[in-house]
């Protein structure tokens, strides 16, 4: 073990392994400094590369070369290729490579004025363990937080970082063997934010890369209904909702999100489920098939990714005419559209909660009914709802979901650290989990 170095183990495990323990430079300790700490590793910290390297080597030759073998074993179970050799058709390899970074300066890539990107990208995913850590390791290394969801089925991702880190990142992305011919530089949806609207990175393989609850080999992504373009998209909304004010139309514009994300924004004339989760959206399809039988339905969400599952497992029923989906979701309807038929605010999953495109406010402060759209969490540390209220009532020390939040929030203190109880509330126990739809004007009420 004294001896040991780099070539001890696999070159490209070791590598990706010590990139992984790569974390943001601090500040130079002198004018003439260098970038201080760059790596840490079992609670240490490492300010030179041959002291990482070393540090890995010495201990954790083991952790690399187990990487190694349990990557060849699943490349021999999935009919992969011995290393070097071609990849099998139709199972484009993993490449390991990562962006040079040189020619950037550290404060461009690490810069808070920034993006937020949001993608992903269906595809067959041989080895979700492989690409899971070269996604942790590439996101790491241009400094970026966020989540990315990864699966046999393709990859999800919304990530924050400066404009360069973004801009390599989606080049990287691109570039990647798996993803070409796939991915598009239009698919990755971009707002104004950086790695600050996320508390961390969170990189994880999973079953899906949305979480419907429906495995992807019963109800998969290759049976989506008709994607149409935002402007495709558009004209159908205009003439249902010409056709819906006269009481003539045979369409339903169904919103698959959230009840929390519809509520501060939507599309005009739309059916919006009060469901909490999108778990949730398979069983009260089940629950209202009469609603949906010989319709032409539009979906819609934030990005796509949901009408992807959500318009496969509609179609699966055989109730529906016709089912038809807004590519790139609503922030690409808005990128074209922005004083389109969508109003009000566009609910995202990270720090800033939602993004604007036109000043209409849809939705009201919980407790006095002004009109409201900017969401807090709950104020009550068991609960992780979010609430509308207002600054009014914020002064007023209305800052829970609900009165039962608000009463148990002055007992938190007393449970036991780190003790959590979460969706235990008034709003929860109230609303139900998958709720009947009744067919009435409210549906067809279009001025709204």
């Amino acid at each position: 073990p004294g001896n040991a170095g780099p070539c001890a183990v696999p070159f490209q495990a070791f590598s990706l392994f010590v990139k992984a323990k790569e974390v943001v430079p601090a500040a130079p300790r002198c004018p003439g400094g260098g970038e201080g700490v760059r790596w840490r590793c079992c609670r240490q910290a490492f300010e030179e590369l041959p002291g990482i390297h070393r540090h890995v080597a010495l201990h954790h030759s083991g952790d690399v070369g187990r990487q190694e073998r349990m990557d060849a074993e699943l490349d021999a179970e999935a009919g992969g290729s011995p290393a070097g050799g071609p990849a099998p058709a139709g199972s484009p390899e993993i490449s390991w490579a990562l962006p040079d970074t040189s020619r950037v300066s550290h404060g461009d890539l690490t810069s808070k004025v920034g993006e937020v990107l949001l993608y992903y990208c269906y595809c067959e995913v041989k080895d979700p363990q492989k690409l899971c850590a070269w996604q942790k390791a590439l996101c790491q290394h241009l400094h970026l937080t966020g989540k990315v969801r990864v699966a046999s089925e393709g990859i999800n991702g919304t990530v924050g970082g400066s404009k360069a880190a973004t801009s390599l990142y989606i080049e990287v992305m691109l570039s990647q063997p798996l993803f070409k011919n796939i991915l598009c530089q239009e698919d990755f949806k971009s707002s104004a934010g950086g790695a600050h609207c996320f508390p961390d990175l969170r990189v994880g393989v999973f079953k899906e890369i949305v979480p419907m609850g429906i495995d992807p080999k019963i109800v998969s992504y290759k049976e989506t209904g008709i994607h149409l373009s935002p402007q495709e998209f558009h004209r159908e909304v205009e003439q249902y909702l010409s056709q819906a004010s006269q009481g003539q139309s045979d369409t339903i514009l169904l919103d698959c999100r959230n009840f929390y994300e519809s509520k501060i924004g939507q599309f005009q004339g739309c059916l919006a489920p009060d469901i909490r989760k999108f778990s949730y959206f398979p069983s009260y399809v089940d629950e209202n098939l009469e609603l949906f039988k010989d319709k032409r339905v539009l979906m819609y969400c934030t990005g796509g990714i949901r009408c992807e599952r959500g318009s496969a497992y509609l179609r699966s029923k055989a109730v529906c005419r016709e089912v038809y989906q807004l590519k790139g979701g609503i922030h690409k309807y808005l990128e074209e559209f922005p004083d389109g038929f969508y109003r009000g605010k566009l609910f995202v999953f990270d720090d800033r909660y939602a993004i604007c495109s036109n000043e209409d406010i849809i939705s009201a402060c919980r407790y006095c009914g002004a009109l409201w759209d900017q969401y807090k969490l709950c104020s009550s540390q068991h609960c992780r709802q979010l609430v509308l209220t207002c600054p009014s009532c914020c002064n007023k020390g209305l800052t829970a979901c609900c009165p039962v939040c608000q009463e148990k929030e002055l007992k938190v203190t007393s449970r036991a650290s780190g003790q959590t109880l979460k969706e235990e509330c008034e709003c929860t126990r109230r609303r139900p989990r998958v709720p009947i739809e009744r067919v009435s004007q409210r549906m067809l009420d279009t001025g709204k």
